[in-house]
């Protein structure tokens, strides 16, 4: 049976609507890459943001392949990712807050690298919501092909519509010029990456 058959066009274009809605919403994703693009630029943020959809493509194609029956079989792993989510975001929080002013991160301050980003995936709490939702409610089986078309159709709306949160923060960057508008700018967003933990929390 072709995949046409097993994905039909509502099918589709559901997982179209859920990709849109769940990438270009507010998360840890958008929030820190709106505070890279104000505070380093879109050039700068560009392997954070190929970071971002790459990762989570790969992301989605393991878990569609298996990955999601090893965290049931082993409860515990569901504690430690929590643990190492939560610390790890609270890191990043506390880089933002202290993030300097643009012409001096220029010289010295450095963005999320591809590598970096690609990982973060795999703590943010938000992209495995969305890559089990993905899974288990678009993918009608678990064959190669049906993951592999569903982590594509995923990748390409995520990525775009993540990269549009960079374009918001370079926007900004002209009035963040102030050191006072700019601390406030980084300790908002830096508050928002926290508060994002709380459904982890819960």
């Amino acid at each position: 049976m072709s995949i046409i058959h097993l994905m039909t066009i509502d099918l589709i274009t559901a997982l179209c609507a859920f990709a849109l809605v769940t990438s270009i919403t507010p998360g840890p994703n958008n929030l820190m890459l709106m505070a890279s693009g104000a505070n380093f630029g879109f050039s700068r943020s560009i392997p954070h943001m190929a970071g971002i959809g790459l990762g989570f493509v790969v992301m989605v194609i393991l878990v569609g392949l298996g990955l999601a029956q090893v965290f049931e079989a082993f409860p515990i792993s569901h504690v430690i990712l929590k643990v190492v989510s939560v610390c790890y975001m609270l890191f990043l929080a506390w880089k933002i807050a202290g993030a300097a002013p643009p012409s001096d991160t220029e010289k010295t301050g450095t963005p999320l690298t591809f590598l970096q980003a690609a990982l973060f995936q795999w703590v943010n709490p938000k992209a495995w919501a969305m890559a089990l939702t993905a899974v288990t409610v678009y993918a009608p089986t678990r064959s190669y092909e049906i993951i592999l078309l569903v982590a594509f159709i995923f990748g390409a709306i995520n990525l775009p519509s993540v990269s549009l949160w960079t374009v918001i923060g370079q926007q900004m960057r002209r009035f963040l010029t102030n050191r006072k508008r700019l601390r406030i700018f980084n300790l908002t967003m830096a508050f928002l990456l926290i508060l994002s933990l709380y459904p982890v929390l819960l």
